[in-house]
């Protein structure tokens, strides 16, 4: 698929986000970004988004276009994509202890399986806790074509929509069952019910099976752009609306939110949120919209490099944060940005080195089936 800038965009967005949430380990970013700090998470679900709008479109064009699909390709691909510079990530947690954020860290099996989101107990801070995502994506990646080619071939708008909105629901049952069996009051909040805030990690923010939200958000995407063209030509001629719609709603989720712990934020909040990001890829897709045309310079970049930015930020602003001179270190917004800076260094040696390399093998693997499925 051709590359679109506001795509490109929101990639960038969402892992600046990310990585602004992380800003504790450099310190923080001082008075007046506290608010990116608290919210910068939701990064993390626009990229679930955007995956399950690309892969989810890739793989049902291509079911529709040849009926079938190359299971062994598509996984051969991801492998390519993902393994190469997350095995070295992952290689340099465990063979080098020093450089870790935090010494703990999950057993090396649950990262080479991706089920450490499925095994986490919260008793204290984990080295590589964001590697959780990836282990969401990589389920994603592996369940998502074998149920295109279980459904897709008696698909009908009722059965889609209906297991959609079940997974969707069955999520949202979990989460409550999940806050109902380990809420109590809270004594600082005048006897407010919240959920533990170990059990809301190990329960309801880092499963697989509790964050289908983006994700299903992103494949109803993907399934009205490939077999509901006239509904998404349709959409596609007024992206500024649908991306005044999705700020929106993301802003009404960010007050369900605002305590993450409540019974509402668990249950719903994630469906909202998930919602409204669907609304600005769908309004970053239109190649019309202002979020396609607006010139960010360095986005296109941040995007390419957002994946090793990604494995690497944690551990690199933790260890700059530690090595700056005394001088900088209380400066607030100033000291994260030159952590940041050396994370972009390293996330950029990353991609160069290990990242790209493989994905022109994987490239030049893919040409020669191309041109042989083509004859």
């Amino acid at each position: 698929m051709r590359r679109l800038p506001g795509l490109d965009l929101l990639r960038a967005v969402a892992i600046l986000s990310v990585i602004c949430t992380h800003a504790w380990l450099a310190g923080g970013m001082g008075d007046g970004f506290t608010w990116i700090e608290a919210y910068g998470w939701m990064g993390v679900d626009l990229f679930f988004v955007l995956s399950g709008y690309l892969i989810g479109r890739q793989l049902l064009a291509r079911f529709q276009q040849d009926g079938q699909l190359d299971l062994k390709a598509f996984y051969r691909q991801r492998a390519y994509r993902i393994l190469p510079a997350y095995l070295v990530v992952v290689a340099f947690y465990f063979c080098f202890p020093s450089l870790r954020e935090t010494p703990a860290i999950q057993p090396l099996w649950q990262f080479l399986t991706f089920t450490m989101n499925l095994f986490v107990v919260q008793d204290t801070g984990h080295a590589f806790s964001s590697a959780w995502s990836l282990c969401v994506e990589e389920h994603f990646y592996l369940v998502f074509p074998l149920a295109v080619m279980a459904v897709a071939p008696h698909a009908s708008v009722r059965r889609v929509a209906s297991i959609i909105l079940g997974l969707c629901v069955a999520g949202m049952i979990w989460r409550g069952f999940a806050w109902w069996q380990s809420a109590a009051p809270s004594p600082d909040e005048g006897g407010v019910w919240e959920m533990n805030i170990r059990h809301y990690m190990e329960m309801v923010y880092y499963p697989t099976y509790a964050r289908l939200d983006g994700l299903l958000a992103g494949i109803t995407l993907a399934i009205v752009s490939v077999h509901r063209a006239a509904w998404w030509e349709r959409a596609q001629r007024h992206p500024n609306a649908l991306a005044i719609a999705g700020a929106g709603v993301v802003g009404i989720s960010t007050w369900i939110f605002y305590d993450i712990q409540t019974f509402s934020a668990c249950v719903i909040g994630f469906p909202v949120l998930s919602i409204g990001l669907a609304l600005l890829v769908a309004a970053a897709a239109a190649p019309g919209g202002v979020l396609a045309k607006v010139h960010v310079p360095g986005a296109a970049w941040m995007a390419a490099v957002s994946y090793s930015l990604y494995l690497s930020h944690k551990a690199v602003l933790s260890l700059a944060f530690k090595h700056l001179p005394a001088a900088l270190t209380q400066h607030g917004i100033f000291t994260f940005a030159c952590c940041l800076l050396a994370a972009l260094c390293v996330a950029a040696l990353l991609h160069y080195l290990v990242e790209r390399p493989f994905l022109r093998l994987r490239d030049r693997k893919v040409r020669p089936s191309m041109a042989q499925a083509a004859a």
